[in-house]
């Protein structure tokens, strides 16, 4: 039965509770002493933790851009595959995607990673920039075989005509790259697509806490010095 016009559809949902009450935070808390200068080094510490704790997959991680000049953000969940000294690095199509018609009008962008197991969040905010085709090449050799060719197959973000199969013109066009590249195992990384390093301005350490006091600190970039500040902000 269709529920009514002005019905809640989800209301006040409780985790594991059998109340309407959220679950409380108890497995941590974050402190000024514990943190590092680098918002660098802190991430790769909060990183590893996440993994040897049995986090799934804590690369992870939601990648929001917006849209000039009418301002309309779009978001979606993306894999984080490096992090160096310059910024934290996704790999995606950029001329067909959405991603890619943001940044074209809006060179900002943020990162949000959420690792439930630990209650520790990450929020990253700052300018992208592309990496070399030959950065980008190291990377897509490691990739397999299937998701090499898909790179090249896909028009990504692009609306498969019904009339046309769908999904069968996706598969018409593996087929056709797959010919291409028939008995090759060097294969190039398509020119429209490689990496993008967010470079931060701001980077945000959340560590969830019992009645809804969680620990925040924020790393913000001083631009005369190169230099971080570390402030802690209100939960």
């Amino acid at each position: 039965m269709a529920a009514a016009k002005d019905s809640k559809l989800i209301f006040a949902p409780a985790g594991t509770n059998s109340t309407p009450r959220a679950d409380q935070y108890t497995k941590g808390s974050l402190s000024r002493p514990q943190l590092d200068p680098s918002p660098f080094t802190q991430f790769h510490a909060w990183f590893t933790h996440a993994r040897s704790s049995g986090v799934q997959q804590p690369e992870t991680v939601c990648f929001s851009t917006a849209h000039l000049p009418s301002g309309r953000v779009s978001s979606r969940y993306v894999y984080l595959k490096e992090l160096d000294a310059r910024g934290f690095v996704v790999y995606s199509n950029w001329l067909h995607s959405r991603k890619a018609q943001d940044v074209q009008s809006n060179p900002h962008a943020s990162l949000a990673f959420w690792w439930g197991d630990v209650e520790r969040q990450v929020r990253v905010e700052g300018k992208v920039e592309r990496l070399s085709e030959e950065e980008s090449q190291a990377y897509y050799d490691l990739r397999a075989r299937g998701s090499r060719i898909g790179a090249w197959a896909s028009e990504q973000s692009q609306v498969l005509p019904k009339e046309l199969g769908e999904r069968d013109v996706l598969e018409k066009r593996v087929r056709e790259v797959e010919e291409r590249f028939e008995g090759r195992e060097d294969i190039p990384v398509p020119g429209f697509w490689g990496g993008m390093r967010v470079v931060p301005e701001m980077v945000e350490f959340w560590q969830g806490r019992e009645s809804r006091l969680h620990d925040r600190f924020k790393y913000s970039l001083n631009g005369e010095d190169g230099d971080w500040e570390i402030e802690r902000l209100s939960p």
